[in-house]
């Protein structure tokens, strides 16, 4: 893989317009953005070097995980997570501009199943009658929307609108109105060039994934006592399917900390000799999203 110095090329849920997009430009500006169908096929580009990074949605404020990106991260494209930015997340009801006026009366909604879910509220009161139709992206969704003369809508960003060149009809249609994302990059190893050296970092994590004995009694307490007496701080901690049989579980934890020399090791090697097994995804900055915007329009 090229240096940092030479990297051109960043991976991202697309079509354009997607808030993946949104994201990338927002955390690596200068690179050049390319869309993907899929989050797989974001995380595929970067293990046989079509592109140097992706970055792809982590976690939604209202709906939680991205099942797809941990899933696949963990069970078939493992690499390093290496930055995070969190994004505000607004969802607007668009349709073409012949429909603009009879907006309630649509037959159907396209959109990623997350942003259906974070209007679930809106859709039932204004438009019950719709139907729900899924696809890859919200940017997705709105280009379909575009292309199709049927009377239909989209739920997406107003990057999408303008993109596809379609009406919003309700802006801001999110249940709750302090919807976020997580958007993780991701990489093969060490680049040359880290992360750190970007200004708006605010704090870093860790993110490690523990696997626990199957018979040991008792062992989440244990998992959480090692943090605990070190007074290190988890923000996250889920649980996830092993895919191997029903009540076969790994953890995901997320550490308020940087990796360092002496508590986080220490942690490993306790946990280890518990019998379980321990693996760090990733120890990155985490961007503030009004920082970068601040430093984009210096």
């Amino acid at each position: 893989m090229e240096g940092e110095n030479n990297m051109k090329t960043v991976a991202y849920l697309g079509p354009k317009g997607s808030f993946t997009e949104v994201a990338a430009k927002a955390l690596l500006p200068n690179e050049t953005h390319i869309p993907f169908r899929s989050i797989p096929d974001c995380m595929d580009a970067v293990n046989e070097d079509a592109v140097d990074r992706a970055i792809v949605p982590l976690e939604n404020a209202i709906e939680g995980s991205v099942n797809i990106t941990l899933d696949y991260l963990i069970h078939h494209q493992r690499m390093e997570m290496a930055a995070e930015v969190t994004a505000p997340i607004f969802q607007n009801l668009m349709t073409n501009k012949k429909h603009a006026d009879d907006w309630k009366e649509i037959d159907a909604v396209y959109s990623h199943p997350q942003a259906i879910a974070q209007c679930h509220q809106f859709l039932r009161n204004y438009i019950p009658n719709a139907e729900i139709r899924y696809t890859n992206s919200t940017a997705e969704a709105a280009k379909f929307v575009s292309e199709s003369e049927e009377k239909i809508a989209a739920l997406a960003n107003e990057t999408s609108a303008s993109e596809y060149g379609l009406a919003i009809v309700k802006s801001k249609v999110n249940d709750y109105k302090n919807n976020s994302t997580r958007f993780i990059a991701l990489q093969k190893g060490s680049l040359n060039k880290s992360f750190e050296q970007m200004d708006g970092v605010s704090l870093y994590k860790t993110t490690i994934m523990v696997t626990l004995p199957l018979d040991y009694t008792g062992a989440l307490h244990q998992v959480l006592s090692a943090f605990a007496w070190r007074k290190i701080n988890l923000s996250k901690i889920e649980s996830r399917p092993m895919k191997t049989g029903l009540g076969n579980y790994f953890f995901i934890i997320d550490i308020d900390m940087k990796k360092d020399e002496v508590l986080i090791p220490g942690v490993q090697e306790e946990l280890k000799a518990l019998g379980c097994k321990v693996e760090v995804l990733g120890s990155y900055p985490c961007f503030q999203w009004e920082a970068l915007c601040a430093l984009q329009n210096k």
